[in-house]
């Protein structure tokens, strides 16, 4: 478990600030990585304080009693372990979100917004999800198998993501002007250490039963085959479609395809056997592929296809565990093709609309809260030089001999860019 943890909390930090770093442009780099750090820093201590007790304290529909484990109190330090492990899940939840809204949230925003939504929307959810009791509404009432936080995480973030960027509206120059990807091997980079460190978030969510000898070796090496094979099919399924689309098999393409199957088979992992898995991950693959181009035809700016990615591969690893869940996994469950019927297809569809209700309303009451007091969007003229400089006073990238990351630096870096033609599956930060 401790080494578990740490691969999840690398997760965000470095590799989620690295695959969201290297899609944005170079004006925009450091403040994409600083929301990640930022949020870690804020959510963990958050999560200590007050989120084990929502999620894991005590019985209740939607959360438990906040102070009944008030920092801790009360909690064995043998189980500190389990406590940063479930920490790890609140911080990438928040952290995921902040690609959705590249360049133009003020970062003054995201500090507030990260709090008030992990304890209003994140730790509730995780309590409904991931603390089986007879109350908890997803896991304990609806009865939807959510290995390791399919609506808890991914479609949590994905519908957050999703409202911000509704709020916020466009950044200036979208959708006409390219906004391409500054550094692709950053982004590369970063989508194969979410691959490693993914292996802590689902294979670390293994809960043992009364003979950990038996069950280690069961839910172990399931839960780890599962998840190579959903991403190897992911990444096929995302660059089938997209040869098809667009013409090219892309570098970006790969590593999103990764991030989709991971995405879609978190909630399945325990459920599903290798067959499903690779199912799972085409479908998710091929869909997500298509799905982040839809910001285009419905005109919402998701900068690096949050909702295009996380949503809609949580969504679909989330309800496909109704049709591929075996009864030999983690749930006990026969899914549709299995002769399990459409009971439990229905249970995680209701899971799927419940986690998307609840985190698209509330979301939305803070974001307004937020826009209406100290607002949410950068001012047009730090949104045009970069945030960067007009958040943090620095710059990525001294492209000028004898400069010192002043402002000359950020505005060099703005403007420039390659000269090369872009690949036509890709026009800015993210996916055409």
């Amino acid at each position: 478990m401790l080494v578990a943890t740490a691969f999840v909390l690398m997760m965000t930090v470095p590799a989620l600030a690295l695959f969201y770093g290297g899609m944005s442009r170079s004006k925009s780099v450091l403040n994409m990585m600083m929301m990640s750090y930022v949020a870690a820093a804020i959510v963990g201590i958050l999560y200590v304080a007050i989120g084990w007790s929502m999620g894991f304290g005590g019985d209740g529909t939607f959360f438990a009693n906040p102070f009944e484990l008030f920092w801790l109190d009360g909690v064995s330090t043998g189980d500190y372990i389990f406590v940063m492990f479930q920490m790890t899940f609140a911080i990438i939840t928040a952290a995921l979100i902040s690609g959705a809204v590249a360049d133009r949230l003020k970062f003054s925003a995201w500090v507030v917004f990260v709090p008030l939504w992990a304890v209003i929307v994140y730790f509730p959810m995780a309590h409904m999800v991931f603390s089986c009791t007879d109350d908890s509404l997803i896991c304990g009432r609806i009865g939807a198998q959510d290995y390791a936080g399919g609506t808890a995480v991914h479609i949590n973030a994905g519908v957050a993501a999703l409202v911000l960027v509704l709020l916020l509206g466009k950044r200036i120059g979208w959708p006409k002007e390219q906004m391409r990807p500054h550094n692709l091997t950053l982004t590369m980079l970063g989508a194969g250490l979410l691959w490693m460190g993914w292996y802590g978030f689902n294979v670390g969510s293994i809960v043992f039963g009364d003979d950990p000898t038996t069950q280690f070796p069961l839910e172990t090496g399931r839960t780890f085959a599962t998840t190579t094979l959903c991403t190897m099919a992911a990444i096929l399924g995302w660059l089938v479609v997209e040869r098809i689309m667009h013409g090219k098999a892309t570098s970006l393409g790969a590593a999103s395809g990764i991030v989709a199957g991971l995405v879609a088979i978190t909630p399945a992992a325990g459920a599903v056997n290798l067959s499903g898995a690779v199912a799972i991950g085409a479908i998710a693959g091929a869909v997500c592929a298509w799905a982040v181009g839809l910001k285009f035809k419905l005109g919402y700016d998701d900068s690096l296809d949050v909702v295009g990615v996380h949503l809609v591969g949580g969504i679909i690893g989330t309800v496909l565990i109704g049709v591929f869940s075996t009864a030999d996994g983690a749930g006990g469950v026969d899914g549709l093709i299995y002769g399990g019927g459409f009971g439990s297809l229905a249970d995680q569809s209701l899971g799927v609309v419940v986690a998307v209700l609840y985190s698209g309303i509330l979301t939305t009451v803070i974001a307004l809260a937020i826009k209406y007091t100290i607002g949410l969007r950068l001012d047009e003229e730090a949104e045009v030089d970069g945030i960067d400089f007009a958040a943090h006073g620095e710059s990525a990238y001294d492209l000028h001999a004898g400069t010192s990351g002043g402002s000359s630096s950020v505005l060099a870096a703005a403007t420039a860019g390659p000269t090369a033609k872009a690949p036509t599956s890709k026009n800015e930060g993210a996916h055409a």
